[in-house]
């Protein structure tokens, strides 16, 4: 009994020793278990975590690709705006380059040819001063003495080593532009006329002329006149009493009086020019034929195409001296 008791002793010892061995294992065995989960739990969130950063650098990187195409389409269509601009412009502007290409190429011709136009210029100038004389001698004699003065001094400037050429033509051309406004306006003055005793006479005040006289009448006998003019077409003088009055006939190279008709017409004209009545017609002899004022006329259309090319040819000089 003693043995068998001593050795359910010993087993229930041996039991509990197991058992609670046992128990340890399975503690340990729960330890180790909870250990693991919270290891797997704790790489979960770390790599949730980092899926969380990940997207977040995703979405950044597609918001600023958004942000870069918005501003590529916003600089795209800036461009497109500013290309309309930009053709509108140019279509404008065409019409322009075109004509200053055509004027560039008029320039360079006139500059191929200027050396051979400097060295006919003196010529040139010196023929324009010649013909101007022979005008003046030709033409009626109204301010005869002026007229013939102007030409002397030009005769003068051309032979001045002081002027320019460019200045030397514009003196020519100036007086020529004197000469051909004459035959487009009206002028009236007082001035004397003097007698010859032969049938002509002079007039004064800047000018000098020939005039027919009665025979009454001494040489060297002076009269103011009145002197009317119309152009180049009549050339009248009527004396300040009405009584006696001419017209200058070119043919003739003298003054044919006038009838009382004729006077009442110059006295018309008179106060017509020096605003004292209103403009009309006048009924007046001409002091050059028709076939002579034909001959005028072509005379200053002429001149008048001289005067343009010289003119161009000065240009193209001052187009090059700025240059």
């Amino acid at each position: 009994m003693a043995m068998y008791r001593g050795y359910r002793v010993g087993t229930a010892g041996a039991v509990s020793a197991l058992t609670r061995s046992a128990s340890a294992v399975g503690v340990f065995a729960v330890g180790l278990t909870l250990s693991t989960s919270a290891l797997a739990q704790s790489e979960l969130e770390q790599e949730a975590l980092a899926a969380q950063q990940a997207q977040a650098e995703l979405q950044a990187k597609i918001d600023a690709a958004d942000e870069s195409v918005r501003e590529r389409i916003e600089q795209l269509r800036q461009a497109e705006q500013t290309s309309r601009r930009l053709t509108t412009y140019n279509d404008a502007l065409a019409p322009q380059v075109e004509e200053l290409e055509t004027t560039l190429a008029e320039r360079e011709a006139g500059v191929s040819t200027l050396t051979e136009t400097r060295e006919a210029l003196p010529g040139l100038l010196a023929d324009m001063t010649e013909r101007l004389g022979r005008w003046v001698e030709q033409d009626i004699p109204f301010l005869k003495e002026e007229r013939l003065s102007r030409v002397a001094a030009l005769e003068s400037q051309l032979s001045s080593a002081r002027l320019s050429n460019s200045e030397k033509l514009e003196h020519v051309l100036g007086a020529w532009r004197v000469e051909l406004g004459y035959g487009r306006e009206l002028d009236a003055w007082r001035g004397t006329l003097t007698e010859t005793g032969s049938g002509t006479g002079t007039s004064s005040e800047t000018e000098t002329s020939s005039g027919e006289v009665s025979d009454a009448e001494q040489a060297g006998a002076t009269r103011e006149v009145d002197y009317l003019r119309l152009g180049r077409v009549g050339w009248y003088y009527l004396t300040p009493d009405g009584q006696q009055g001419a017209v200058w006939k070119a043919a003739e190279q003298q003054w044919q009086p006038l009838s009382a008709e004729q006077r009442d017409e110059v006295a018309k004209g008179l106060s017509i020019v020096r605003d004292q009545r209103a403009p009309e017609l006048l009924n007046l002899p001409l002091s050059q034929p028709r076939q002579a004022q034909s001959q005028v006329r072509s005379q200053v259309q002429s001149q008048a195409q001289s005067q343009s090319q010289v003119q161009t040819q000065q240009e193209a000089q001052s187009e090059e001296s700025h240059s």
